[in-house]
């Protein structure tokens, strides 16, 4: 199937910036979105930024700071962080939905990497 391996995570002060990478292997047949979820400490897991081939979407806590990009033929995806607040800390999870054979669709999930910003 799909191993999404992610990177970058870290600890940083409020108005930094952190990039968090996310590489996928296995079966890739047709990727059909991108997406970025994060879950702070006793909260539910929120939706980031996700990306089709049609259109990009932000929460709105981090529209105009956060931008998710591909690179397509590396099987990779980023998502840059500027002007970090505190309440941007938690675990960031990246998901992909994958057509990973003739017949099947799936989400897939990295492991997740933890992102914490100090005042």
């Amino acid at each position: 199937q799909v191993q999404l391996v992610e990177s970058g995570g870290g600890l940083v002060r409020a108005g930094g910036s952190l990039r968090l990478s996310c590489a996928a292997t296995g079966s890739l047949f047709n990727i059909n979105s991108v997406a970025w979820y994060r879950q702070a400490p006793g909260k539910q897991r929120e939706l980031v930024a996700h990306k089709t081939q049609k259109e990009t979407i932000y929460a709105d806590s981090v529209r105009g700071r956060f931008t998710i990009s591909s690179v397509d033929n590396r099987n990779t995806i980023f998502l840059q962080m500027d002007n970090l607040r505190p309440e941007d800390t938690g675990v960031y999870y990246c998901s992909w939905n994958v057509r990973y054979n003739v017949l099947d669709t799936a989400d897939f999930w990295g492991q997740g990497t933890q992102v914490t910003v100090s005042s």
